[in-house]
């Protein structure tokens, strides 16, 4: 008979517990030097002249003044970049919620679990297609679309960024479906004389703000990340002008990186601490 871990003498449990910790703190030592070093050699860069050894905050204090020119960079792209970034940030979070995935996705789940598999499906697919191939799909549609329906303006790639953030912010709201009674919450609602646009304000989205906020913040997440559809499109965002910035000072450029590193784990601190809050209240309730 083989031995539990119960019936082991201590002295072999604690060989092994000090074994396994140890393994632990190996993988998540190589885990954090994998992920940290990179950033770290980036905010070197950034300090660290490359010609002349100097060192020098120069290009973090031209970001938070606003003026480049003594560094031979023009930031007014940078601006334009970011302004466009965070307004195509706002736009895809609300295409890809209120017109799209929230009100479909509820109807499906109460009404027939094998169109939901087929949307599923559908939602998923650009994960399968490259970027580029997305582009020259896109291609003569915004040319059409340029020409004769919309404009340039940068800010009607929120149609293509739809496209982007939809597999990750469906399993996020699946996510949040699949965790409760969404037809046990209907029918009850619908037996106490409720309408249906109160049943879904006031009960469903009320259950599924978690969830939501999920899909927004990764939304946000890949839309400020997003650089190849921008690119090809000849449209400006803050990837492109991150790339252009590049071209005169790539400390600006790499230090603006970071900071919107930064942003992006703001936000997923925020949606933890705002996940606890909710629970909370829940809880205390």
């Amino acid at each position: 008979m083989t031995e539990t871990s119960a019936t082991k003498p201590p002295q072999l449990r604690a060989a092994r517990a000090r074994k396994q910790s140890i393994i632990k703190f190996v993988i998540l030592f190589v885990t954090l030097a994998f992920l940290f070093v990179p950033l770290l050699a980036m905010l070197i860069f950034t300090l660290r002249h490359p010609l002349s050894g100097r060192w020098s905050a120069a290009p973090w204090i031209a970001i938070f003044t606003g003026n480049g020119e003594s560094l031979g960079a023009d930031l007014t792209v940078l601006w334009q970049g970011i302004g466009t970034s965070l307004a195509l940030s706002a736009v895809t979070v609300v295409i890809m919620l209120v017109l799209l995935l929230v009100p479909t996705m509820v109807i499906v789940h109460i009404r027939s679990k094998a169109l939901e598999r087929a949307i599923e499906w559908v939602a998923t697919l650009p994960l399968t297609i490259p970027a580029i191939v997305l582009v020259v799909g896109l291609g003569p549609i915004y040319r059409w679309l340029s020409a004769d329906v919309l404009s340039t303006n940068p800010i009607w790639l929120c149609f293509a960024y739809v496209i982007l953030v939809m597999p990750f912010a469906f399993r996020a709201i699946a996510v949040g479906l699949n965790s409760i009674d969404v037809k046990t919450l209907v029918e009850a609602s619908r037996s106490l004389g409720a309408s249906w646009p109160k049943v879904f304000f006031k009960v469903i989205i009320p259950n599924l703000w978690q969830s939501i906020l999920s899909a927004s913040f990764i939304s946000i997440a890949v839309v400020l990340g997003e650089y190849t559809v921008a690119s090809l499109l000849g449209r400006m965002n803050l990837q492109v002008a991150l790339y252009q910035l590049g071209q005169s000072n790539s400390q600006i450029s790499t230090a603006m990186s970071l900071l919107a590193l930064l942003f992006g784990v703001v936000l997923l601190v925020a949606l933890d601490l705002i996940s606890d809050a909710m629970r909370k209240s829940r809880e205390g309730k």
